[in-house]
């Protein structure tokens, strides 16, 4: 399949962008080819559509409407962007993939779960990460990072706490489902620990 492929997933608020930078430069320094991509994003019409997923709005968006925008980004983004690197040798850290679908508009939306894996499975041309990052912190905490950033909450920041709560319960149990490709790391130990515990995984998966 080529090149590593590494995921990060995690409530709003858990760390995730910090860490992922924090593992590309440990990458960079030791000469190790990669690319940092995000979800939904990472090209010019996946980008588009994460504006419309994310932008606060009036008008009620369907569980159905989100799930199946997420999916043509990521089927964009898959297409464009990963499976090129890949292919190439170049490694692919990614902030949020299929688990966040799963998570998200499965546990938390509600949609059947085998629905969702068949349009994962379609959208991503049956990619899956050789590795799971979890950064696993409670919601009340990931929420209070998010808001003391002092800018305007998204669309889904801007959820109840029952929803950011279903999200991490869906979380755990795809961890416990998954425990081969997952790495669980408390999201509340300092950034430095955080980033040592990431690159142990990484190393051991990898040899990086």
């Amino acid at each position: 399949m080529g090149a590593p492929f590494v995921t990060f997933e995690g409530i709003e608020g858990s760390g995730k962008t910090t860490q992922v930078r924090l593992l590309s430069e440990y990458l960079a320094g030791k000469g190790i080819p990669h690319l940092v991509t995000r979800e939904p994003g990472g090209t010019p019409i996946a980008n588009e559509i994460r504006s419309l997923l994310l932008s606060p709005r009036e008008e009620p968006v369907f569980p159905e409407t989100e799930l199946l925008l997420y999916e043509a980004a990521r089927a964009q983004h898959v297409r464009s962007v990963i499976l090129p690197a890949m292919a190439s040798g170049t490694a692919v850290l990614c902030d949020r993939f299929c688990d966040a679908t799963t998570a998200y508009q499965g546990f938390s939306r509600g949609i059947d779960g085998a629905r969702i894996e068949w349009l994962n499975a379609f959208a991503a041309a049956g990619l899956v990460p050789g590795l799971t990052v979890l950064l696993d912190i409670p919601p009340g905490e990931g929420l209070a990072r998010v808001s003391s950033r002092g800018f305007r909450l998204d669309r889904l920041e801007g959820e109840s706490p029952r929803f950011h709560q279903s999200v991490r319960e869906g979380y755990l149990r795809l961890c416990a489902q998954h425990p081969e490709r997952f790495a669980r790391i408390d999201g509340r130990l300092p950034v430095d620990d955080i980033a040592r515990a990431v690159r142990t995984a990484v190393s051991t998966r990898f040899g990086w």
